[in-house]
């Protein structure tokens, strides 16, 4: 049986990104599911989970990292595949350069160390 916050973890994964294929859905509801995301609101735990599955699984963001980019060019590097992506998931909201500064959490990262 699954809990109220997985519920709407499910729900705001849908309503984002209606086509994306099941087995990176389960992965980004892991990822939203973490202890230091569960304070926020499951759509803005989905959001920066999804962004950062992305980022690591379907750019070149982790090997612009170890190349030596700091976090934030690699960021904006990676850009515009993050939205290509999304929007192959008939996405309902594309990655902004606004939120690529570094500054939100990157569960995956947060996760790996």
């Amino acid at each position: 049986m699954a809990t109220k916050r997985q519920t709407e973890t499910t729900k705001a994964l849908r309503r984002l990104v209606p086509m994306i294929p099941f087995n990176e859905a389960e992965e980004v509801k892991q990822l939203a599911g973490q202890r230091h995301l569960r304070s926020l609101p499951a759509s803005v735990a989905v959001w920066l989970s999804l962004v950062a599955h992305v980022r690591h699984v379907h750019t070149d963001y982790d090997r612009l990292l170890d190349e030596g980019y700091d976090r934030d060019s690699a960021r904006h590097f990676v850009l515009d595949d993050i939205n290509a992506v999304l929007q192959r998931w008939q996405a309902t909201r594309l990655l902004d350069e606004s939120e690529t500064d570094g500054k939100l959490p990157d569960p995956v990262e947060d996760q790996t160390g």
